[in-house]
């Protein structure tokens, strides 16, 4: 597990500093819900009539004025779009960065297959975003009972595993993505995580997109559509057929691919 320990190493870093700014903005938004519970009925309506706008980010549903509303509204957002490019941006340099930082020719070297190398990367990637989401989840969720609110714990717990489903989603394709390139291309990586955001305001804003809900994990991943108990199980099998689909193409090419030194 040499591989995985030096990916852990050297991504340290930028996870402590995401999971510190994604789990402090978390924390501190649930810290600001009671002095604003007393305005939130008026902000429900605003936003509840506000039309595209409150359709397109579900506050035409979420009961706003609520804690669970609240959360799913600020604090999901915040990790929904936080771990997502984290995910994106940590799978991205995992294969390319070995070519774009000239190592492949010293790493390769030694005695071990380039499937397992690749297997101990895509191993360490889903460690750092599962501990992230772990973190921010008790950051929530702590913050929650220390102001003294009553939530939905198992619409909270399902909502958390949606979001984690959903950046470990987002990491396998960029995962897959990162086999095809020589350099790690930071810019892709934002982009698709963005085109997939996009892709779920776009489901919200016109019906006859639903379509997309198979291609997208923010469909699952949302809120609004969580704590009403839709029935998502078949986006939820496509975004995981997606993200093996990434993942299982990363480790396939990175065996067959000619590395430049």
């Amino acid at each position: 597990m040499t591989v995985f320990r030096k990916e852990m190493r050297a991504n340290a870093v930028s996870f402590l500093l995401w999971t510190a700014v994604i789990g402090g903005l978390m924390a501190l938004c649930v810290a600001m819900f009671p002095s604003m519970s007393d305005s939130m009925g008026d902000v429900s309506e605003l936003f509840a009539g506000m039309g595209d706008f409150s359709a397109a980010f579900g506050l035409d549903s979420l009961q706003f004025g609520t804690i669970m509303g609240f959360y799913g509204t600020e604090c999901g957002n915040i990790l929904g779009l936080g771990g997502a490019f984290f995910a994106a941006l940590t799978a991205m340099g995992l294969l390319a960065g070995e070519e774009g930082g000239h190592t492949a020719e010293f790493l390769l070297t030694h005695p071990v297959s380039r499937t397992r190398v690749a297997a101990e990367k895509l191993l360490a990637l889903a460690v750092l975003v599962i501990a992230l989401n772990a973190v921010c989840f008790a950051c929530g969720g702590l913050g929650i009972l220390a102001i003294g609110e009553e939530a939905d714990w198992k619409g909270l717990l399902r909502y958390h595993g949606a979001l984690l489903l959903m950046q470990l989603e987002t990491g396998g394709l960029c995962f897959g993505a990162s086999s095809l390139l020589r350099r790690s291309s930071y810019g892709l990586a934002m982009g698709l995580a963005a085109g997939l955001y996009f892709l779920g305001l776009m489901i919200n804003l016109d019906a006859g997109l639903d379509v997309l809900r198979f291609f997208t994990p923010y469909y699952y991943a949302d809120a609004a559509r969580v704590f009403a108990g839709e029935p998502l199980a078949g986006a939820v099998l496509s975004g995981c057929a997606l993200g093996s689909l990434g993942a299982w193409f990363g480790l396939w090419r990175y065996g067959k691919k000619d590395i430049a030194a």
